[in-house]
């Protein structure tokens, strides 16, 4: 048999290196959670009626930016989980936010290596698409309810979201770096 097909030997782990794999890992899925959690607290918060059509998506955000950042951690199963998260949330019917969420995940994951070379302001304009793209599917649900917007408002919040790209890009990748989840 050659060389080359064996696999190739490895030290032993120690026991405190097993531990702190498993430990750094789950700190690393806690940290997510935990954005996942603050963007769903900043999702319901209550706001003024002139700034409701306004309010940014802030989990689609939080989404696009951990697909962007970790696409081995975060993608299309999380938007699921999310999205019918947010069904829930906002009582709307169970599978609209999913599926967009789901969309806007897969389409990051397809240009996250993309996104990572663009500029801030090319960046937001690719969030302001994707975040377009989640406002789509949702007034597509709404429309079929009957209930869906007559006018272009619907999309205040893919514009709020692309001008709020640059803070949340800079305080998740802070988060990141601070608690060094990888």
């Amino acid at each position: 048999m050659c060389c080359w097909c064996l696999p190739a030997a490895s030290p032993p782990a120690t026991a405190t290196a097993k531990a702190d794999g498993v430990e750094e890992s789950g700190r690393g899925y806690g940290v997510i959670l935990l954005t996942f959690l603050v963007a769903f607290v900043l999702a319901v918060l209550p706001l003024p009626p002139w700034l409701m059509w306004g309010r940014p998506e802030w989990v689609a955000l939080a989404l696009i930016y951990w697909t962007i950042a970790l696409p081995h951690r975060v993608g299309i199963t999380t938007g699921l989980l999310l999205g019918i998260g947010l069904d829930v949330l906002d009582g709307a019917v169970l599978g609209q936010n999913a599926f967009a969420l789901v969309v806007v995940a897969l389409l990051a994951l397809i240009l996250y290596q993309r996104l990572r070379v663009y500029s801030l302001w090319q960046q937001a304009g690719v969030v302001f698409v994707l975040v377009g793209i989640n406002q789509l599917i949702c007034q597509w649900v709404q429309n079929l309810q009957g209930v869906g917007a007559r006018s272009l408002l619907f999309l205040l919040p893919a514009l709020s979201s692309a001008l709020l790209w640059p803070v949340m890009l800079h305080t998740l990748r802070g988060v990141r770096r601070r608690y060094e989840v990888t």
